[in-house]
């Protein structure tokens, strides 16, 4: 007999009661959901969560040399970072994607010109500097 793909707890309180059978059940591959006061939450593992946003988040990284420096962008967002080499650069712009996180999820997730990157913020905040590295390369759509 097939178990259910999902595994549907009506109540935080459900879930709470079960929380081992809700992690064990997320990580045999399983969705998970929690409803509380009409709103439903899925539980998943972080790691899958973001590697659907590496795949679906795309970095459109431009870099460019100026007097010397290089120079990275995120294409159509409010990044630019330099660095005396491409490297430099990049690492940069991984210090400002991890300092916009913060800010957005303490002031600028309301505001109608950052409240579409929730993805990216994700994205930042489940990965490691060495894979935002790597999704600045081969990220995206």
């Amino acid at each position: 007999m097939s178990q259910p793909s999902v595994i549907d707890y009506p109540s935080y309180s459900s879930a709470r009661t079960h929380f081992k059978d809700v992690l064990d059940a997320t990580e045999r591959g399983r969705s998970v959901t929690v409803a509380r006061e009409g709103q439903v939450s899925v539980v998943m593992p972080a790691d899958k969560l973001r590697s659907f946003f590496f795949r679906a988040v795309s970095p459109r990284v431009e870099l460019a040399s100026e007097d010397g420096r290089v120079i990275a962008l995120l294409s159509g967002r409010p990044f630019v970072s330099e660095g005396s080499t491409v490297d430099g650069a990049l690492e940069d712009l991984v210090l400002s994607l991890r300092e916009y996180a913060e800010d957005w999820e303490a002031r600028l997730q309301g505001a109608p010109n950052h409240r579409d990157n929730w993805a990216l913020v994700q994205l930042v905040k489940l990965s490691s500097d060495d894979e935002l590295l790597e999704w600045f390369e081969r990220g995206g759509e």
